[in-house]
């Protein structure tokens, strides 16, 4: 007999677990040394640099590494949420007004995989600098825009992005689905001709400490951190907790006589338990 979604859900409510039981200090401590010598390199280049791009994960507006404010702040910003097609956008305008209340006022969502909105980055990084002072490059007819964001969060697919639309050309810097692909900073990248712009491609760098664990393993979910560093198990236990806490059970339900599983290692093998 197959069970509806209201009676799997009245079933199993009473086993799903309350709170999880946190674990994995090494990710809220995990700040590699390319981190600390890239934010030192960052500050360096600032008066080579017109307008600071940071790029974010659309699912995790929070995570942000406050020292980019703190250091990098002087120059105008632009908040470029990357890998929308993986976010909740029923959400947008919630994480917007978060955003806003934190004083951010430039935001864009974007899919670099498929170049969405990536055309909107140009027009209002050229306006964001055209209202700003830019002291001793006033002369210089080239933008120079820094990149920077935590790490894997799209920062290079961004910038391979935009000279696909811009330039009609292929990746100039290389790509990866984990974190610490770019380990420096690199030298100028043209991205488009009228204007004529540059951009820096830097590495990921979180804050020294995170907030709390449960970020760091909101982080970890995403990819801003190594899963080492976590443990697999722990991150596949915490997303079950997750999904189920939410009742998202398409995922990891088995269709026939049984209610979503609350049990990481059972579902791992294939063999769900509800405890």
């Amino acid at each position: 007999m197959r069970l509806s979604p209201r009676a799997l859900c009245r079933a199993a409510r009473a086993a799903w677990r309350e709170r999880f039981s946190l674990d994995g200090g090494a990710a809220a401590r995990w700040f590699p040394g390319h981190m600390a010598r890239g934010l030192k390199k960052m500050r360096s280049s600032l008066k080579l640099v017109d307008c600071v791009v940071e790029v974010h994960d659309a699912r995790i507006s929070f995570g942000r590494n406050p020292l980019f404010q703190e250091t990098l702040g002087i120059k105008p910003h632009l908040l470029v949420l990357n890998k929308m097609d993986l976010a909740d956008l029923r959400q947008r305008q919630k994480i917007i007004q978060h955003l806003e209340r934190e004083g951010l006022k430039n935001i864009i969502f974007t899919n670099c995989i498929k170049d969405e909105n990536v055309k909107q980055v140009v027009p209002a990084v050229t306006e964001l600098v055209g209202s700003s002072c830019r002291y001793h490059r006033g002369e210089n007819v080239e933008l120079c825009i820094m990149v920077v964001g935590v790490p894997n969060v799209g920062k290079s697919s961004l910038i391979n992005a935009l000279r696909r639309q811009h330039l009609r050309k292929g990746k100039a810097t290389r790509v990866g689905g984990e974190p610490g692909i770019t380990r420096a900073v690199m030298s100028r990248i043209q991205v488009c001709e009228r204007p004529l712009m540059f951009l820096l491609d830097t590495p990921g760098v979180l804050a020294p400490r995170i907030e709390s664990v449960e970020t760091g393993l909101k982080l970890a979910l995403c990819g801003t951190v190594l899963d080492h560093l976590v443990g697999a198990e722990t991150l596949a236990d915490y997303l079950l907790y997750t999904l189920n806490r939410q009742r998202l059970f398409g995922s990891h339900m088995l269709a026939v006589d049984t209610v979503p599983s609350s049990a990481v290692l059972g579902l791992l093998r294939g063999q769900p338990t509800c405890c």
